[in-house]
């Protein structure tokens, strides 16, 4: 053990940083990955692995720059929050037209909750309003609430033994903020006997039913009025949501222009919402025996994807396919959701666009619109790292409110989180392109969670076995379990068993409304599927708003 001791306390700072980093996320992420009839610590292990590393170099004299770890914590949540926001960026404000209302007020009982909880034990005096703070900073793991509970504290002119006790209950009571966030998650599915993969296919079942699911069908036109009128003149076409792809005459397939005029005894290949297709066949004529296959003609089907910068957010209507090229598009799709191609939808990059028309046509097309599956697996780095710019600047803007004794801030976690889901949301400016593979993604997630849990576990090392042997943490954890426990429980039983929300997006709502990262990933861990992350960015705003402003309300009131 001295000679680790030795050489450690010889390595140079940085070094002997990376070298404990190191030790602690693999040591971490290896505890995380034990079971125990199906329930793990998941990333939360990393927190665990920490602790007793910071301990440990507390006993042994070894010391850490303050400054690096501080600026490894912070990074590391800043790539979390971001990736998260650039993930669910596109489909965040569709959620909250269709459940963010219903979410985001879940989250502000919980919210409540914790705070009334929190007052009634400085109320009591069950705790002094220091500790209460730190408990309820660390019992909902949000570490923003306590650099807020820090300022205010300052700004009030408390004292250095009133300033030194939020951090020591904070340290105490964080762990549990984890591990009751994924125990109740646990109770949850127990209670109600939840199925995570159903729920997860329930989920995608649901998302998709929001955008009519795509058929085709093969009309005989057979209606007198319709004949001569081109194509272009038949309204409904649009306003259904249907797409003539294909046209079959005299034995020879073509693909229909705008200008084509269509005739009795014509069959069209529609593209469409199946009760919208029935409608539109009643129309025109009857279902027809013949199958319109591009086989055995010149005409081809391909599938390309959008990654070329000039196309981005252009309607398909301004590219003129049809009339150039003599390329129809039959289908969108975007992120695994198949899109009616109507001439006001915009491109996104990404989109796979199925196009049907003659070879030299394609060709034309795809070197229009990009058709470069390389570029999709490629990080744009410039983009992403000036979204991190931004989010820093947003999350420093002070927000004056009235009644406060200092501004509030979004601060690193909220400012990055924002601003990511904006972005995504707008897809591109110009040429940068935000817009980041699945795969890099997720990698880029886990690495910033670990740092983050790591640095906060070895900071909370030193401190947390210290005031858990002089008796004086073990109160605090008491009362952290109720401060923790009771919106969490409260929450999560009214969500399933009153509103009969999906148990995933239940997850993304609890660690969302919680502001706890480690909750989020070990929810995404129970099943594949966006829920949990969509629901946690929904809400996650809001709460660490009100999470930021809980402290400074409770010492206006009871100080």
């Amino acid at each position: 053990m001295d000679v680790i001791t030795n050489l450690l306390v010889a390595m140079p700072p940085i070094a002997r940083v990376v070298f404990m980093l190191g030790v602690v996320s693999a040591a971490g992420l290896a505890l995380g990955h034990i079971r125990i009839r199906g329930v793990g610590l998941g990333i939360g292990g990393v927190l665990f692995a920490g602790i007793a590393g910071g301990h440990v170099a507390n006993v042994t004299g070894i010391s850490f720059n303050a400054e690096m770890m501080d600026f490894i914590r912070d990074f590391g949540l800043i790539l979390f929050v971001y990736t998260i926001g650039i993930q669910v960026g596109p489909g965040f404000f569709a959620a909250l037209r269709a459940s963010g209302l219903k979410l985001n007020a879940l989250a502000l009982l919980m919210v409540v909750l914790s705070v009334a909880v929190s007052a009634m034990l400085a109320v009591s005096g069950a705790l002094p309003l220091g500790v209460t703070l730190g408990v309820f900073a660390g019992g909902v793991t949000n570490a923003p609430a306590l650099a807020a509970t820090q300022q205010v504290l300052t700004e009030v002119g408390a004292d250095a033994s009133v300033m030194v006790l939020p951090g020591l209950a904070f340290a105490v009571t964080y762990p549990f903020g984890i591990v009751g966030n994924l125990l109740t998650m646990a109770l949850v599915r127990i209670v109600f006997r939840i199925d995570p993969q159903r729920e997860a296919q329930a989920f995608d079942a649901e998302r998709r039913r929001e955008l009519a699911e795509l058929h085709t069908m093969d009309v005989a036109i057979r209606n007198p009025r319709i004949d001569g009128l081109e194509l272009r003149r038949l309204s409904t076409l649009p306003s259904l949501g249907v797409v003539a792809s294909r046209l079959l005459r005299d034995g020879t397939l073509v693909a229909p222009k705008p200008e084509t005029v269509l005739q009795v005894g014509d069959v069209v290949h529609l593209v469409g919402p199946r009760p919208k297709l029935e409608e539109l066949c009643r129309l025109l004529g009857e279902e027809s025996g013949v199958t319109l296959t591009t086989k055995g003609t010149d005409l081809k089907w391909e599938r390309l994807v959008v990654t070329g910068n000039a196309v981005l957010g252009r309607p398909i209507a301004a590219l003129n396919l049809q009339g150039l090229y003599g390329v129809v598009v039959s289908r969108v799709n975007r992120a695994g959701v198949e899109l009616v191609p109507n001439d006001a939808l915009k491109l996104q990059f990404g989109d796979i666009l199925t196009v049907i028309g003659r070879p030299a046509g394609l060709s034309s097309v795809a070197q229009l619109i990009g058709n470069s599956p390389r570029r999709l697996q490629q990080v744009e780095m410039v983009p992403m790292f000036l979204g991190i710019a931004l989010g820093a600047i947003v999350g420093s803007i002070p927000l004056f409110l009235p009644g406060m004794p200092a501004p509030l801030r979004l601060g690193l976690a909220g400012g990055p989180l924002i601003v990511a889901i904006l972005l995504a949301r707008l897809g591109h400016l110009g040429p940068l392109v935000w817009f980041m593979p699945p795969a890099a993604n997720q990698a880029l997630r886990e690495i910033g969670i670990v740092l983050f849990l790591g640095v906060l576990g070895i900071a909370s090392g030193a401190r947390f076995v210290d005031t858990l042997a002089s008796g004086a943490g073990l109160p605090w954890m008491a009362w952290g379990v109720l401060v923790t426990a009771i919106p969490l429980v409260v929450t999560g039983l009214l969500a399933r068993g009153v509103l009969k929300l999906n148990f995933l997006t239940i997850c993304g709502l609890l660690t969302g409304a919680q502001t706890n990262p480690p909750g989020l990933a070990y929810a995404n861990a129970v099943a594949v599927s966006e829920a949990p992350a969509l629901a946690y960015a929904t809400v996650y705003p809001l709460a660490m708003c009100l999470r930021i402003l809980a402290p400074q309300i409770l010492v206006l009131m009871l100080w």
